[in-house]
């Protein structure tokens, strides 16, 4: 949907006074609208602006964990209710031509294989239109979406914002992108939305912990639901749940195990140890790019005591010499 096809009623930028790093309902709100107005919000990187393209993985030592993750708002919705639904329209989600993937070691134990990775990594991105350039002729395709869209919480704050909550938060939903809806129950008096942690691209997971982080602009149409009522986020969108849809080559590696996390390590272990050995990666970089572009799925959930999770690897990332052949 272009820029055209809509007006915008008000615009939200990222300063110091509307920018933040965690939920707190006793927040002045940067901004009130009226139930069906439009938003273009701008949204710092997760990092709070503390990567850019010239850092290295030296940087992402020193990282100060506070700033992170750096939210716009809030939003304060005239109207809306504890027990409302708050409507979130995802108009548009623009990038801003750079994004990096980083495995952070240390006390956020972030990944999947954080115990396996020890030591800090970093991937800075080219970001074309619709492309994501990793290097050696692999791109990704590019689907932005905010990674935090979510409301106050009921209980006083400050609440740090790396958990996901029931009012929403770190969600990660790759699918909310322009074009969707998301539902969030609301906890407070007018909502108080904000949102941040863009991601150029995901796959389902986050496995190493991050994205393709992203400075990003999201316009959002705001509406109330009091019809409704749910405990937790709910989304709408009219795309495929994977970026080029289900109808192309994949690789998928498996993990079984009796506990849900101890499937999913062994299905991404091995996928990161496929991507080293069979197509030459590095193990770092093997892991952020599982990050970005691998999709995990619980494949089994009934068949006690094992889980089954898979992971998915889209063969269209690669050039197309290094595909794996396609058997008939």
């Amino acid at each position: 949907m272009g820029a055209e096809e809509f007006a915008v009623d008000h615009r939200i930028d990222a300063d110091d006074d509307t920018v933040h790093s965690d939920w707190d309902n006793g927040r002045e709100p940067a901004l009130t609208v009226e139930p069906g107005d439009i938003v273009r919000i701008s949204c710092r990187d997760a990092t709070n602006g503390q990567l850019g393209p010239e850092s290295t993985p030296a940087d992402v030592a020193a990282l100060d964990i506070d700033p992170i993750h750096a939210l716009t708002g809030p939003v304060a919705v005239e109207g809306a209710q504890p027990g409302d639904v708050l409507a979130v329209e995802l108009l548009e989600v623009e990038h801003e031509g750079v994004g990096y993937t980083l495995v952070l070691p240390g006390p956020a134990e972030l990944g999947v294989l954080a115990d396996e990775f020890p030591d800090p990594a970093l991937h800075v991105w080219d970001l074309e239109g619709d492309v994501g350039h990793f290097g050696d002729g692999i791109e990704v395709p590019l689907n932005p979406f905010p990674g935090i869209v979510g409301v106050a919480p009921a209980e006083d704050g400050p609440h740090g914002t790396f958990p996901p909550r029931d009012v929403g938060g770190n969600i990660d939903v790759k699918q909310l992108t322009a074009g969707s809806t998301v539902y969030l129950p609301v906890a407070v008096e007018d909502a108080l939305f904000s949102i941040g942690d863009g991601h150029a691209a995901q796959g389902d997971g986050e496995v190493c912990g991050t994205g393709i982080e992203a400075p990003m602009t999201v316009t959002c149409r705001f509406d109330l639901r009091s019809d409704r009522s749910i405990e937790q986020p709910q989304f709408e969108t009219a795309g495929p749940f994977t970026p080029t849809g289900r109808d192309e080559p994949m690789y998928g590696t498996t993990g079984i195990a009796d506990d849900l996390m101890a499937a999913t390590r062994r299905a991404v272990r091995s996928m990161v140890d496929h991507l080293r050995d069979e197509r030459g990666l590095e193990r770092d970089d093997a892991y952020m790019l599982c990050s970005v572009a691998v999709d995990l799925k619980i494949n089994e959930a009934v068949n006690a005591p094992n889980w089954v999770v898979s992971a998915y690897l889209p063969e269209s990332i690669f050039p197309e010499a290094k595909r794996r052949p396609t058997r008939a």
